[in-house]
């Protein structure tokens, strides 16, 4: 991302319809996956990020990212500057493990969960990954459980948009 407002944000247009995103001093913060109007995405940063300004050209990669994506195209989010919890805390080792798995992979809450050292920890793993405030960047719907079955999703349209986008990458691969 270009250097950015202190808080900046966007809102932009997918094949799966309005995404937007927050940053903080040039690292993304949050993200929020299609499922609301742009109107309604811009009211709710204005309320959950007070001050925030809008500016696309902070997020012009990112931008472009997602929409590759949506279309279904494999791209990765490896390099984008995102601000995640401390690296030594629980969530943090969660979160970037997770952001390691490869597009048109998936992994289980338990093999994460060995992953960062706590083989006994899936449920806090699959609690920490209910929390990602950045979803697609940090691919969250890459994991599932170890019988494959989906599990969870906590982005607004839940598992069926885990699911959806667990198609879009397997045909993309």
């Amino acid at each position: 991302m270009a250097e950015a407002l202190d808080l900046a944000y966007t809102v932009f247009p997918t094949a799966w319809g309005p995404m937007a995103a927050v940053s903080r001093g040039g690292e993304l913060t949050h993200t929020i996956l299609p499922h609301y109007q742009a109107d309604d995405l811009e009211a709710m940063i204005r309320f959950e990020h007070e001050g925030a300004v809008l500016d696309d050209d902070a997020f012009t990669s990112f931008i472009h990212r997602c929409r590759a994506y949506f279309n279904g195209q494999a791209v990765t989010f490896d390099d984008i500057a995102c601000r995640l919890p401390a690296e030594s805390s629980f969530g943090g080792k969660v979160l970037r493990a997770c952001r390691a798995i490869p597009y048109g992979q998936t992994t289980s809450y338990g093999e994460l969960a060995k992953q960062i050292g706590r083989p006994d920890a899936a449920r806090a793993v699959a609690a920490a990954l209910g929390k990602n405030p950045l979803p697609l960047v940090v691919p969250c719907h890459r994991v599932t459980y170890s019988n494959g079955r989906l599990g969870g999703f906590s982005a607004p349209a839940g598992p069926d948009q885990k699911q959806r986008m667990l198609d879009l990458e397997a045909k993309a691969t």
